[in-house]
């Protein structure tokens, strides 16, 4: 078994055809096959079903896949400790970035890194706090930047900026009349929120037992754009940032009241892993997060 192989086989995987995947090796589609067998030979059972529409993992194959994967992630890093060991800033570095936060930042993420460390390669991973907060403590991420609610900076957490909550949806409805609305005046309005576990969701039901407002959450969903594009349609409301609003506001497709007594702010945090040693590149990227991050709260 080597490294290529492996390669070869995830590459397959991924795009489902040998010939996709031999142009992209700049390889003849028999090498790509025989690449492939020869490792199906060394594990003993079939990584493919070959059909008449590509090729197709078996179930061995299914298994097998997230295997390789890890092996040649840890392949990476051996090879960007060597790097860095030289004195070149290089490496894939994982951030997870809140999904109010991931259309202003990361433009401004990639083109200061591409300018001031071309050799380091993000991967970005969009999501509310709980779902990163398990990718950071089960080591997938490098760092994240986040929401938290309550208590400022928690766990050695950076704070950026504290940010706002609106309420918002369509244009023209009597909750949005004005630039602030009373939290007592959401009770009845149809919500579309994110699921739990979820911070807002989290705040939203201390405050409502604490101040007998009943909140009904019609929908849940997991992306900050479905959030907008229900609100959008006028059969819900959401509650966001007003750094998540700024085009929408601006084209007018959106309206925004800022929520008070009580108000709902947010902190915007920058969390760093302690699975392991963070690379010089994660050091430099959360650097430069720390201080993109703040413009973009700032703008």
């Amino acid at each position: 078994m080597h490294l290529k192989q492996l390669q070869t086989f995830v590459l397959v995987a991924e795009l489902g055809s040998l010939s996709r995947a031999a142009t992209t090796l700049d390889m003849a589609p028999s090498l790509v096959s025989r690449q492939v067998a020869l490792l199906e030979a060394e594990w003993g059972d079939r990584l493919f079903e070959r059909t008449g529409r590509g090729m197709a993992l078996s179930d061995f194959g299914r298994r097998m896949l997230g295997e390789a994967k890890r092996v040649l992630d840890q392949v990476q890093r051996l090879e960007s400790v060597a790097h860095e060991s030289a004195g070149a800033l290089t490496g894939t570095v994982h951030v997870g970035v809140l999904p109010s936060m991931s259309r202003p930042l990361l433009p401004r993420l990639i083109a200061d890194i591409r300018t001031q460390a071309p050799g380091v390669r993000l991967h970005v991973v969009e999501g509310f706090s709980g779902h990163l907060d398990e990718a950071l403590a089960s080591g997938l991420l490098d760092m994240m930047v986040v929401n938290r609610y309550g208590a400022a900076a928690q766990r050695g957490e950076d704070v950026l900026a504290t940010v706002q909550t609106f309420l918002t949806g369509r244009p023209g409805h009597a909750a949005l009349s004005g630039p602030t609305v009373d939290f007592a005046a959401l009770a009845g309005l149809p919500l579309v929120l994110p699921a739990m576990p979820n911070g807002m969701r989290s705040v939203l039901e201390q405050l409502s037992h604490k101040h007998g407002v009943a909140l009904e959450t019609v929908m849940e969903v997991d992306t900050a754009s479905a959030m907008k594009d229900v609100a959008m349609s006028g059969h819900a409301f959401t509650l966001l940032p007003l750094m998540a609003l700024g085009e929408e506001l601006k084209a007018g497709t959106l309206g925004a009241s800022r929520v008070v007594a009580p108000e709902i702010p947010r902190t915007i945090a920058l969390s760093l892993s302690t699975h392991r040693p963070l690379s010089r590149a994660a050091r430099f990227v959360a650097t430069r997060l720390r201080q993109l991050a703040s413009e973009v709260v700032k703008d």
